[in-house]
């Protein structure tokens, strides 16, 4: 199995690369590498380090989630003040990661939408969930009540972990290989399901062909203990003060250990990307053979 890991020496939020450095990154991310930066740490104040507490989590919450377009911030219990610095905190992450991902892909800067901002003060590793929460198994992304339509889903994370301690990863086989296995065993959707889901508000949004596929491929994948345990993969550790950048609908990825963790989402046009055909949408298609969305 071939290095997912690209290296960059980035180390500013705001370091426009050049257009060479923007069009290697921007093949080698299609193409399913991982892209790390060593040198690109997010600077916490002294007041900001105060949140690198599981504490600032509510306790029923594997990390505190913030929505740019609103300036809502969920899964915290703290209150007043000290929500407000958190809060104050997260939006400077999203501002900065929106920077840094609009320079480094400048083709992709006038489409890039804005998910959902994450600061993760739990530790990943031990975390009790079921089987499809379960980050520590190799997965690709999709989002049971958050339809995308074949968008792709565009992470950066950034480790500010104060106690030398890596985010630990496995990354796994080439996505066609993990689609081909599992597509045979997906199963159709019941008909009507996807209008009900959405009149019900189970989901925010239509569900495309596409995103019941990816779902199935999600869980059907985390299900499969055989696979888990022989399944192709790599072992990474990402250091504190490092930041990476990768498409985890199509990169296989298991969190295995790591504390305290900002992650940027953003979602993307497949039309924006400068090589279509290497989405999971067109690959799912092409596999299957009819249209997903």
């Amino acid at each position: 199995m071939k290095d997912p890991i690209e290296t960059y020496a980035l180390s500013s939020w705001s370091e426009a690369p050049d257009a060479e450095l923007a069009q290697r990154a921007q093949r080698a991310i299609e193409a399913g590498s991982v892209l790390l930066f060593p040198q690109l740490a997010f600077a916490l104040s002294g007041e900001e380090r105060g949140f690198l507490t599981p504490g600032s989590a509510d306790g029923s919450s594997k990390n505190v989630s913030y929505e740019d377009t609103t300036g809502d911030l969920h899964g915290t219990a703290l209150a007043g003040a000290e929500r407000q610095a958190l809060t104050a905190m997260m939006a400077r992450f999203a501002r900065q990661s929106r920077q840094f991902v609009a320079q480094l892909f400048p083709g992709y800067a006038p489409h890039l939408e804005m998910g959902r901002t994450s600061f993760r003060p739990v530790e990943a590793e031990g975390r009790v969930s079921s089987y499809r929460k379960d980050d520590t198994r190799l997965h690709v992304d999709a989002f049971a009540s958050r339809p995308n339509q074949g968008r792709r889903i565009l992470r950066l994370f950034c480790n500010v972990n104060p106690d030398g301690k890596p985010r630990v990863w496995n990354v796994g086989e080439p996505f066609e290989s993990f689609a081909g296995k599992f597509c045979a065993r997906a199963s159709a959707p019941v008909p009507g399901s996807a209008w009900l889901m959405e009149r019900l508000g189970v989901t925010k949004g239509r569900r495309s062909l596409y995103d019941h596929y990816m779902l199935q491929l999600h869980d059907r994948g985390k299900a499969d203990l055989d696979y888990q345990r022989d399944a192709e993969k790599v072992r990474i550790e990402f250091p504190p003060g490092s930041t990476w950048v990768v498409f985890t609908d199509r990169v296989l990825h298991a969190a295995l250990s790591g504390q305290y963790l900002f992650e940027q989402t953003f979602h993307l046009p497949v039309a924006a990307m400068s090589e279509p055909r290497q989405a999971p949408l067109a690959i799912l298609e092409q596999l299957m053979q009819r249209q997903l969305v």
